[in-house]
């Protein structure tokens, strides 16, 4: 099975689009996706707040979709790079990286705190969505599809902070913007790695798989569960799991 995805994924990148997106030049257009939903998120948000029990299901969702993403995409890529060493490496860097991020958090408070997080945890998501891309099209197109829900989530969580610290509406969209534009950021800095040796490559994989599973466990699911559980609101991480492998069997 692991072998046929492989085998798939040769396919793509050898087809002509994937020489485009090979080249890495465009691959920041993705990303505006993710950017454009999360500014339509804050912007409604500011304007109708959503109650927690939906925020509790957002996240629950976006957690399964993500989930799945690392485990469908980026896991397989890892295993075929056949390097213990680069995936030792680079995921050990993933988790002192994460750690890192956490113990920050614990040190700044407030907005400034969460606007300081959320512009890491953005500027980290187009990386990895970026070496996602050198993974493979499929790759880096379902990512882009979880880290969608992913950005719409930090989004709702900035717009929620900032309204509590009673700040204005125009002043909570203007920033959540300037935060999610990090993304593109972060994809323009992932593009020296298509040049890179396949070993260095895999090590890459290994530290944006990290930093996935830690976005998951650590926190989409950590938050969710601060409003009690509903069975429909756990459900929810099930159907954004199942919904992105039907959407990786609809591409395959």
């Amino acid at each position: 099975m692991i072998e046929q995805q492989g085998q798939a994924r040769g396919e793509v990148a050898k087809s002509p689009h994937w020489k485009e997106i090979r080249n890495m030049s465009y691959i920041w257009t993705y990303t505006l996706v993710p950017v454009g939903m999360a500014m339509i998120a804050a912007v409604v948000a500011v304007n109708l707040s959503p109650g927690p029990v939906l925020v509790s299901a957002i996240q629950h969702f976006a957690a399964g979709v993500v989930f799945a993403a690392a485990a469908g995409e980026l896991l397989p890529d890892v295993m075929h790079g056949n390097s213990p060493a680069a995936t030792f490496v680079g995921g050990s860097i993933g988790v002192g990286v994460m750690l890192l991020v956490r113990q920050l958090e614990a040190v700044i408070k407030g907005p400034a705190g969460l606007i300081t997080m959320i512009g890491i945890d953005v500027l980290v998501d187009g990386l990895v969505l970026g070496i996602a891309f050198v993974a493979g099209a499929q790759a880096g197109l379902l990512l882009t599809v979880a880290l969608t829900l992913e950005v719409v989530f930090l989004g709702l969580a900035l717009v929620t902070e900032l309204t509590d610290a009673n700040w204005g509406r125009f002043r909570i969209v203007a920033v959540t913007g300037a935060l999610m534009l990090l993304l593109p950021v972060g994809a323009v800095l992932a593009t020296p790695i298509a040049t890179m040796p396949d070993v260095i490559v895999t090590g890459f994989l290994a530290f944006g798989l990290i930093a996935l599973l830690y976005l998951v466990t650590e926190e989409l699911l950590v938050e969710a569960h601060e409003t009690p559980d509903r069975p429909w609101v756990t459900a929810m991480f099930f159907a954004g799991f199942l919904l992105l492998l039907l959407l990786e069997e609809a591409l395959a």
